[in-house]
């Protein structure tokens, strides 16, 4: 079987990933790299895990949230789709049998909010793993965080986690945002849809998502 470390070792992967975050660095969006992919593909595999999913899903979720983001290499447009593709001649060529392709193939071409849809159990784990990556740590530069608002609310996140609870059924954001730097509102200006989407991901894991900003329930 195909595992998350091959796939990290694999020197193809390595330099799409870079390739792609130094793209996304050029147009002024947020770090995309090896950080972003690694955590990413972290927490897809906790969600699985703490929902007692199978083990082999668990690491299907991990390798999708891994891969999930090199279609930006081609362009951020349709990134989705085209990292689906990338990553499908990969991990052909890696020996994965083709119905895991496949899936990983479905969880990667709909984990975006735009166009996207949860339609497989790795392709939630992976959408609420994504989304859940609002951090300080992301933004490139800080002199830009007065003028672009996505850079503000991302460095004004001191910290972030997405908690599971099995027993609950519950799935939950918790976020503590320095207001000195953002306002709570600016973060639902610019993330209200994909809240909207980690809700519908976690409904097809059977669970309900919940938001939690500086120890407040909001959603």
């Amino acid at each position: 079987m195909v595992t998350l470390e091959e796939v990290k070792k694999n020197e193809e992967v390595h330099s799409f990933i870079e390739m792609a975050d130094r793209v996304l660095g050029v147009i002024g969006y947020t770090e995309h790299g090896l950080r972003h992919t690694g955590l990413v593909a972290n927490i897809a595999h906790n969600v699985m895990s703490r929902l007692k999913r199978p083990e082999r899903q668990a690491q299907l979720a991990s390798i999708a949230a891994y891969l999930h983001d090199i279609g930006n290499v081609i362009s951020r447009d349709y990134h989705a789709q085209t990292g689906a593709l990338i990553a499908q001649r990969v991990l052909s060529h890696l020996g994965m049998p083709i119905e895991e392709v496949l899936e990983i193939m479905a969880a990667i071409g709909n984990h975006e909010e735009k166009g996207g849809q949860p339609v497989n159990e790795i392709g939630a784990a992976v959408i609420l793993a994504d989304k859940s990556d609002v951090h300080r740590s992301r933004v490139r530069a800080t002199g830009s965080i007065t003028q672009d608002i996505h850079d503000r609310v991302n460095y004004a996140a001191t910290s972030s986690f997405l908690r599971v609870e099995e027993g609950d059924s519950t799935i939950s954001l918790e976020i503590r945002i320095d207001t000195s730097i953002s306002q709570v509102m600016e973060y639902f200006e610019i993330f209200l849809s994909r809240m909207a989407f980690c809700r519908r991901a976690a409904e097809f894991l059977k669970t309900k998502f919940e938001l939690e900003i500086n120890g407040q329930r909001l959603l």
